[in-house]
């Protein structure tokens, strides 16, 4: 299972596409997935606010990862739409887990779920497991022709998407770059802070409009991103 070219290269846009698909279900299906969890039970606004609660600790949980893999990685390469196989980095989370930025996606995806329709959060949840997936399919199969033996033993000690404990490669003494991370993820550390609020308010306004906004800050992100990439020739 391999992602296309083309899915690599627009994989933010359609990723924004998913989610934006997976939302506009509350068309068809008119029920939060969480309230239909709590529905009958004695204290639902209790257990709703803590299902929700166990949301932002993923999304906190995503950004995290994300921004300590993009500390090592470079958020220009992160969010690049070249696929970078030049060099394999095996420091930060990666001396524990493979595909740290692919992980990070998917609890965002889960988390951020909870505040879709029933069936949003199967589309959401489910369509992110494939994606993700596709993609890392893509990238290992394309680590694999540049770095050889290198990246055959990398992949044999450190575990694909589920994190060990402990580091199980030595540190390549790299040293991380937290600014350009805390920037390069600043959308994920936004959806954070608006799934807390919604937690704390349970006023989907109050979400719409924090949600709102951090979408426009990742648009602005990528116009900056595209105009400060260097020329290729």
């Amino acid at each position: 299972m391999m992602a296309t070219e083309f899915e690599f290269r627009h994989r933010s846009l359609l990723n924004l596409i998913h989610f934006w698909l997976a939302f506009q279900l509350y068309s068809v299906d008119h029920v939060n997935v969480v309230f239909a969890l709590v529905r009958g039970s004695p204290h639902p606004e209790i257990l709703s606010r803590a299902i929700f609660a166990f949301g932002a600790l993923l999304l906190g949980c995503a950004a995290a990862i994300r921004t300590w893999a993009a500390a090592y990685l470079r958020s220009s390469v992160v969010h690049d739409t070249e696929l970078h196989t030049e060099k394999l980095v095996g420091d930060g989370p990666y001396r524990h887990v493979r595909n740290p930025l692919y992980l990070g996606t998917f609890l965002f995806s889960v988390g951020l779920g909870l505040l879709a329709s029933r069936s949003g959060f199967v589309f959401l949840a489910a369509g992110a497991a494939v994606r993700i997936l596709r993609l890392i399919g893509r990238e290992e199969s394309e680590l694999q022709k540049q770095q050889g033996e290198r990246f055959r033993e990398f992949r044999s000690r450190v575990p694909r998407l589920i994190p060990s404990l402990l580091p199980r490669i030595p540190s390549a003494g790299l040293r991380p770059e937290w600014g350009q991370a805390f920037w390069g993820e600043a959308f994920m550390w936004g959806f954070f802070i608006t799934m807390i609020a919604f937690t704390v308010t349970l006023r989907p306004r109050v979400a719409e409009i924090l949600g709102g906004s951090t979408v426009a800050l990742w648009l602005i992100q990528r116009v900056a991103w595209q105009r400060n990439k260097p020329a290729t020739t």
